[in-house]
């Protein structure tokens, strides 16, 4: 497919807004670190709640879904739709701390929460860990979607499509910072919202498919279309493997023991830097409800019905032809040469290198898909593919449309990537450990420079990884376990340094082990469950066998957060004891139980708001009419509960 004048007009125009904003606001972005990484925490709930969902609005997200859809159905999103619950628990419990901690980057939390020399190493470690390995890995899955979407719909090879992506949004990054991310979000989203849309209107029209009343009666999607995935499979056989994977696993450990960006229990990461640079504990709070709102009820069917027409239109093989050539892999005559395929497919011989590779995509469902664009690598072929390829049959000008707004939630999330681990490698690096007497001119230069090497790191990365969503699952394992430290350690004074070093190094050596050294041995799930109660035994018996931080931190963090709850009780008898007062707002009234009650009846609303939809779109009446009810009562119970949080 080629673009025309018209279509090309859509794409320089967008690339042409971002640099203007990047250019008029740099001189002000220029002006401190405060400003370049914070947007002088000033920013309205509106306009960081619209970033936020631009920036989860990425690449690769459409591309995850439908990778997901085509394999597991729509139930299958629960792996991410879980994920609210965590992000609710951060509106209602975590936003007015951050916001109260006045800190310029999370992991500056450290020397705020611990003391001493670990705390320091601490915040060191992870503004590394974070800022520029695990966030590189980030941006590598998100240049992986676009590398497949730019030789789908261009023809262009991978280094063409990273450098001409990633060029203009390191430009107007490394310019405008934090504040030029946050303006140009606002128009990125929209015109990503108008593609999406634009693009599942176009799939429904095609002939295959029959409009969405052939959609939903085809045979190839009747089975995918439960909201909830069911403990039998279509031809009788169990399907429990699939129900605790997508399902009770998410919904039972994943949302609160795992850490994802964007998904942080507790908060943190870009979602945290957000807060950080609005205006108020308030709008920090209405920032991140109107990210959880949009990111989960409004833009997620888009995709989806994309995802259900690319069945249609690229079938997967049978499920006997994918059993049958999965077998053939590991027969012993081909075993040896398919580990040599995978190894170096250069290595084997073109008749063997063509049967192998027909094998790997019947086993994995893609013949059809890969048969419309035969020249891709078939190593990095996914089901994931099946996206962009629908895009294929938009018409001029409105494939214009939505190339830009692919290439908009492209720039929208790679510059808030970017600008996040610069801030990480600029405050908690270079200004902690290497110049502490830095200027605020210095800073935002060791700032920009570390945007352009980001960039260039993550994009070599992104020509390794294969599918979104292995990348999605190798980025749980590494956090997994994690995350029930990040909620407790606000509310529970005895938590120390020690206690999260261990979390990050026993989950990370678990997650290479079970993602790499036994890759075949476990189901996904399984190695979740594993890595989640290894790591949260480890790190809570190292807990309790070292020493805690010292009072005089303990007291100030408490004095300043005003978190509440049992788990300082002990901290505020010592400190009675010492003739150390804590009255008035520093008694730290709890607002846990109803922030708590505040999140599940703002989970109800929600999720309630996602079914209703899918109902609508299903034509199921009766569903739709009950969900919808249920959304509007738990909305008007949470506006309520919310004016309560506030008084409190």
């Amino acid at each position: 497919m080629q673009l025309d004048q018209f279509d090309w007009a859509f794409v320089i125009g967008f690339f042409v807004i971002a640099l203007v904003i990047g250019l008029l606001v740099s001189r002000r972005a220029g002006r401190s670190s405060s400003e370049f990484f914070l947007s002088g925490r000033a920013m309205p709930w509106w306009l960081l709640g619209m970033s936020m969902v631009a920036t989860t609005f990425s690449t690769d997200t459409p591309n995850l879904v439908t990778d997901i859809v085509r394999q597991n159905g729509v139930a299958g999103n629960w792996v991410w739709w879980a994920f609210l619950l965590t992000g609710m628990l951060t509106v209602f419990v975590y936003a007015r701390l951050w916001r109260r901690s006045g800190v310029t980057t999370d992991v500056e939390f450290y020397e705020l929460r611990y003391s001493g020399k670990p705390a320091a190493f601490l915040r060191g470690f992870r503004a590394l860990y974070l800022g520029v390995f695990f966030n590189i890995c980030i941006m590598a899955t998100v240049t992986l979607a676009a590398i497949k979407i730019g030789h789908v719909m261009l023809q262009f090879t991978p280094l063409q499509t990273i450098l001409i992506a990633s060029a203009v949004t390191v430009v107007f990054s490394a310019l405008g910072g934090l504040r030029a991310v946050v303006l140009t979000d606002f128009l990125l989203f929209i015109v990503a919202m108008i593609g999406a849309v634009a693009a599942a209107v176009v799939a429904l029209q095609q002939p295959a498919v029959g409009g969405l009343t052939g959609l939903l009666s085809h045979d190839l999607v009747h089975d995918k279309l439960a909201l909830v995935p069911p403990t039998t499979a279509p031809d009788g056989s169990s399907n429990l493997n699939v129900f605790i994977a997508v399902l009770i696993m998410p919904l039972a450990v994943q949302w609160w023991s795992t850490w994802y960006p964007g998904s942080e229990p507790g908060g943190g990461g870009y979602v945290a830097q957000r807060m950080l640079s609005a205006k108020n504990e308030t709008h920090a709070v209405g920032a991140t409800f109107f990210f959880q709102a949009a990111h989960y009820a409004l833009r997620p069917w888009p995709w989806i019905l994309v995802a259900l027409c690319s069945l249609v239109v690229f079938p997967l093989d049978t499920t006997t032809d994918r059993t049958a050539a999965a077998e053939a892999l590991k027969s012993d005559q081909l075993k040896p040469l398919y580990d040599q395929w995978t190894a170096n497919a250069d290595s084997v011989d073109a008749e063997t290198r063509e049967q192998i590779e027909t094998l790997v995509l019947q086993s994995k469902g893609l013949t059809a898909v890969h048969e419309a664009y035969p020249d891709f690598p078939v190593k990095q072929a996914g089901h994931d593919l099946a996206y962009p390829a629908m895009l294929t049959f938009l018409p001029h000008g409105l494939l214009g449309l939505v190339v830009a707004s692919l290439i908009a939630a492209y720039m929208s999330t790679i510059s808030t990537h970017l600008n996040w681990g610069s801030s990480y490698v600029a405050n908690d690096f270079w200004k902690r450990f290497v110049s502490p007497k830095a200027s605020e001119r210095e800073l935002v230069w060791v700032g920009r420079v570390s945007t352009v090497a980001l960039m260039i790191v993550a994009g070599v990365l992104a020509l390794w990884l294969e599918n979104a969503l292995q990348a999605f699952q190798i980025l749980l394992q590494i956090g997994a376990g994690t995350g029930l430290l990040f909620i407790l350690r606000w509310f529970w004074w005895r938590i120390n340094p020690y206690s999260e070093l261990t979390a990050m190094v026993v989950s990370f050596i678990v997650a290479i082990y079970m993602q790499f050294l036994a890759p075949g041995e476990w189901s996904d799930w399984l190695k979740l469950l594993i890595n989640v109660a290894l790591t949260t035994v480890a790190w809570l018996i190292v807990t309790m066998i070292t020493p805690p931080d010292d009072a005089k931190t303990l007291r100030s963090f408490y004095r300043l957060i005003r978190p509440g709850g049992a788990g300082w009780r002990k901290v505020l008898a010592d400190a009675e004891r010492d003739g150390e007062q804590f009255t008035g707002p520093e008694a730290g009234h709890s607002n846990l139980p109803l922030g708590i009650l505040c999140m599940v009846v703002g989970c109800l609303a929600i999720y309630s708001a996602l079914f209703s939809t899918g109902y609508w779109i299903y034509g199921q009446s009766t569903p739709a009419i009950i969900f919808t009810v249920l959304a509007v009562v738990s909305a008007i119970i949470l506006s309520r509960l919310w004016k309560q949080v506030a008084v409190n």
